[in-house]
């Protein structure tokens, strides 16, 4: 199978000419590396989808398993991404992802862990939903609910749900990130401080096998401390990818919520860390599990 030459994602600045040995020698950040035409495939498809499988690359490419292995080993000694069990996926760093680029990365498997989180919110109460792509979906599948108070120090959420019926939308004060219009800092604690909702669901950029739940920005974890705080029931969503990326700054640990959804099973010893202190986790292979939910 011939595969067609790409340029890279725009996770990278880079420039390009082809060698004796029809490698691509590129500049990525200022730095000179030898790709093969396959491994550059690769690496775009890897910031791409967030997730590449090496038994799919090597169908799709026409190759063993061990050459694909070879190729996201070198990929990854070079630092341009980083290993999972299996595959691949975009280098951990210690900032975020573009926001434009994680509404792509398992954007159906988000969608339908809003749809499972809205389930469990009910109609005619009240809820605090902060920000990230994973919450978003959760106020596109609240969109029918009626008689709700909805907080929130998001923008995307009070555009999603203006127009929905019977609602009333609070939005938080404080400073505006711009770069994915969330609201942070020490004036959006205190606004949320005079609130006790019977809802809160927040999302997370990375978890840890032991139970930490984790985020890159000190000033939004502040906001997410102040939302669990002052909820009754505690909802947090994520998809299991997020068991593949590190954050440094810790919002909670897991058996501080009641509930959380997620696309597949967690590590064992995050589940075990989650029973231990009663948090229900859901999957979206728990077809039965709202039927039996207590609120």
């Amino acid at each position: 199978m011939k595969v067609k030459r790409k340029n890279i994602c725009v996770f990278f600045r880079l420039h390009a000419s082809l060698n004796v040995n029809n490698n691509i020698r590129m500049n990525i950040n200022g730095v000179s590396v030898e790709l093969s035409d396959r491994q550059i495939d690769i690496l775009s498809r890897i910031n791409r989808e967030g997730r590449v499988d090496v038994d799919e690359l090597a169908v799709d490419y026409a190759v063993t398993t061990q050459t694909i292995r070879r190729d996201l080993n070198e990929l990854c000694t070079r630092g341009l991404a980083a290993r999972i069990h299996g595959g691949a996926m975009p280098a951990v760093s210690v900032s975020n992802v573009d926001y434009q680029q994680r509404r792509q990365l398992a954007s159906n498997e988000k969608e339908t862990i809003g749809r499972v989180a809205a389930q469990l919110i009910p109609n005619h109460c009240s809820v605090i939903l902060n920000i990230g792509t994973t919450i978003e979906q959760v106020a596109r599948a609240l969109y029918e609910h009626t008689g709700l108070v909805v907080i929130t120090n998001n923008i995307n959420v009070v555009s999603t749900l203006t127009g929905s019926p019977q609602k009333d939308l609070v939005l938080v004060g404080g400073t505006v990130r711009q770069s994915d219009g969330a609201i942070v800092g020490e004036d959006a604690v205190e606004f949320i401080s005079r609130y006790k909702t019977d809802f809160a669901c927040v999302g997370a950029s990375a978890m840890d096998e032991d139970g930490a739940v984790l985020d890159f920005d000190a000033r939004e974890v502040s906001v997410a401390r102040a939302i669990l705080k002052n909820a009754r029931t505690k909802i947090l969503v994520s998809d299991s990818l997020k068991f593949e990326r590190t954050a440094p700054v810790r919002i909670c640990d897991i058996g501080d919520v009641d509930y959380f959804v997620t696309d597949n099973e967690p590590p064992e010893s995050f589940r075990k860390a989650a029973e231990l202190r009663g948090t229900r986790i859901v999957t979206l292979s728990d077809a039965n599990f709202l039927e039996s939910v207590d609120i």
